[in-house]
């Protein structure tokens, strides 16, 4: 496995993954441990695989990407919207102060906890909310990434991210095409721009808040 690791690292770095402690924390997490036991012999393959419930583990590059863009740091307090099995949210473990992140999914939710605690990650703290509304408890973040794609910026989000601070997000319709855009709060003002075009689940509202 940890040859299936360093292939995939090394296609990172080709890729223009030069972050060195974002390479470091992709190292650390185990991505094997992230999904379904039948597809652990692809864990390192660069392409989503099935979580359940119609979610999805997102390919390591896009994780990578993200993750890059975001630029944390070991001061940092990160919101995570859209836990899912938990990987994104190990690799944000390994570089932030404290992350929280919000899963609206209560068996992913549940299955997150279990492994994230057996794994060691004692500065994530996990909820089961709706992520369009944030956590509010805790803001503001000095990050914020959200791993779904609502169909526009959700304004609790750009709301709970604090000055100078930094979103990655993904928006656009299911199904069609989705932008990945990098949000910079400079005090009341919020900086856009357009990074790539992305496939990503869409966010979904539910009833319960963080």
């Amino acid at each position: 496995m940890n040859l299936y690791k360093e292939s995939f690292i090394r296609d990172l770095e080709h890729r223009g993954i030069h972050a060195v402690r974002v390479l470091a924390a992709l190292r650390q997490v185990p991505r094997e441990e992230f999904v379904q036991e039948r597809d652990v012999e692809r864990a390192y393959g660069d392409h989503p695989l099935p979580i359940g419930h119609g979610q999805t583990i997102s390919q390591p590059y896009m994780v990578a990407v993200m993750t890059q863009l975001l630029q944390v740091n070991a001061q940092h307090r990160v919101l995570e919207i859209g836990t899912g099995c938990g990987y994104q949210t190990a690799v944000l473990g390994e570089l932030a102060k404290e992350v929280y992140s919000v899963e609206r999914i209560q068996s992913l939710h549940e299955q997150a906890r279990e492994r994230l605690s057996r794994l060691g990650y004692d500065r994530v703290h996990l909820c089961c909310g709706d992520g369009y509304q944030g956590w509010i408890k805790h803001a503001p973040y000095d990050r914020i990434m959200v791993t779904c794609a609502p169909d526009h910026q959700p304004p609790a989000l750009l709301e709970q991210l604090a000055d100078g601070g930094r979103m990655v997000i993904p928006v656009g319709p299911a199904g069609q095409f989705q932008v990945l855009w990098l949000i910079k709060r400079v005090g009341k003002r919020f900086n856009r721009s357009r990074e790539m075009g992305v496939a990503f689940v869409p966010m979904v509202q539910s009833q319960k808040r963080a």
